[in-house]
């Protein structure tokens, strides 16, 4: 496919962006079509049984549910915003986006990933208050203040991207419209700038230090606090259970975090096509299907609550 442009004052704009399909290769591009779309399925819905489970069960509206609710919303947002277009590239072969179509799923997909380390970070500060401190953690994450928290964390997420956004959408686009990704995402779309590719990318540097790194060292500072709690709890076997389920937590949140900023982070010098594709995948289709389930599947009460709740809908 050509490349679409069109010429003004002596230089080149693009209109349209080509990016990947999964494969080229018709077998490949059948059975990767079909694992998306298994991933995507199991992701939304994983997420959207979770948000029902906790809003018809009462024992389950505590913050710690309440944010998990709002972990699941922006995790079937943030996948939403690539897999079916990715799918519908592959399925096609037409692999074009619009200029317009290219900045909206940028917009939305850097939005909610920004709300999603937010949220994430939130999380912890709720199981620091209710593991370090028992005793004050109903009076300190009260019913408005955790509103108040949530709100903040989707606030931030969208006008963080919105700036972003922006800023990189009106510079001019020359070098070429083919973007070496399944989704237009913000590193390889920058890269076609015609100019001022350093300013654009430090803007993004600078938003992503503050966001993700921000949230992930308060994640840590919260789970080091959690950790020393820990060890002062007389019980071995609460010791093992806490344990695991700081571990499993630990783990989904380092994959998110890990692949994020390996991703926005790198120098230019350091860019690989091959591993940042795969790399993005990891934290837009990988993650949010498995947040349900290392947040909530090994958890006995939504354990007990989602039999109860199939239960009902059975009976009905």
């Amino acid at each position: 496919m050509s490349i679409d442009v069109f010429e003004n004052a002596n230089q080149t704009s693009v209109r349209t962006f080509i990016v990947l399909a999964l494969s080229n290769v018709l077998g490949l591009r059948v059975i990767f079509s079909l694992l998306f779309t298994v991933i995507y399925a199991i992701s939304i819905l994983g997420n959207l049984l979770l948000i029902v489970v906790v809003t018809v069960n009462v024992k389950l509206q505590t913050p710690m549910y309440f944010f998990l609710c709002n972990l699941s919303l922006i995790d079937i947002g943030f996948c939403s915003t690539v897999v079916p277009k990715v799918l519908i590239n592959t399925i096609s072969q037409d692999t074009s986006i619009s200029f317009l179509g290219c900045a909206t799923q940028i917009y939305f997909h850097f939005a909610l990933g920004s709300s999603e380390c937010l949220i994430l970070a939130v999380m912890s500060y709720d199981r620091y208050n209710a593991i370090c401190k028992p005793l004050r953690y109903k009076t300190i994450m009260d019913k408005n203040f955790c509103l108040y928290l949530a709100a903040g964390c989707w606030t931030a997420g969208f006008i963080n991207s919105m700036f972003l956004t922006i800023f990189t959408f009106q510079l001019p686009y020359c070098k070429s419209n083919r973007v070496n990704y399944f989704f237009c995402e913000m590193p390889p779309v920058v890269r076609l700038l015609c100019k001022d590719i350093w300013f654009a990318e430090l803007v993004e540097y600078i938003l992503v230090v503050v966001t993700a790194v921000g949230s992930f060292l308060l994640i840590l500072t919260s789970y080091l606090c959690i950790t020393l709690t820990i060890l002062n709890i007389r019980s071995t076997q609460q010791k093992k259970k806490a344990f695991s389920t700081c571990a499993s937590h630990l783990g989904v949140v380092s994959l998110y975090y890990g692949t994020v900023l390996f991703n926005h982070l790198r120098p230019r010098s350091s860019y690989s096509p091959n591993q940042d594709r795969v790399v993005s995948i990891l934290y837009t289709v990988v993650t949010p299907m498995l947040n349900p389930i290392i947040y909530s599947v090994r958890n006995k009460d939504v354990k007990g609550a989602l039999r109860k709740t199939i239960g009902i809908m059975g009976y009905h």
